[in-house]
């Protein structure tokens, strides 16, 4: 198992939903081994360090080990660590108990003017 690209792995590990998702994270600078930018086909090893940008909040995982397939939700812990700064989840956890409701539902038409300045306050 030495040739394991970050798309797959990333996908396998269940962190992007689809390889492809996995991929155009890799490709527009959202993904980042080892403090440096990569292409969806740069191959991890063990103890690499994966920086990944889903707004709002960088996500850090370390490598444990390398696998085949995908696996299931339980297994994960034993091939990558969260490693995130407890101020980055803080960060989530604020947005997600703030009034303001950026996950808007369904069928609700586009953000008013209003809504998208709040939205842009979240972002920033």
């Amino acid at each position: 198992m030495n040739d394991l690209r970050i798309d797959k792995f990333l996908w396998a590990v269940r962190i992007f939903k689809t390889r492809s998702i996995a991929a155009d994270a890799c490709k527009k600078g959202r993904v980042l081994l080892n403090n440096e930018k990569i292409k969806p086909s740069k191959v991890v090893n063990i103890d690499d360090e994966i920086n990944i940008f889903k707004p709002p909040i960088h996500n850090i995982y370390k490598i444990k080990s390398l696998l085949k397939n995908r696996v299931g939700a339980k297994l994960v812990e034993t091939y990558i660590k969260d490693i995130t700064p407890q101020s980055e989840l803080d960060k989530l956890e604020e947005i997600r108990m703030s009034k303001v409701d950026y996950n808007r539902p369904k069928g609700t038409g586009r953000p008013t003017k209003r809504d998208r300045r709040l939205l842009n306050e979240i972002w920033e």
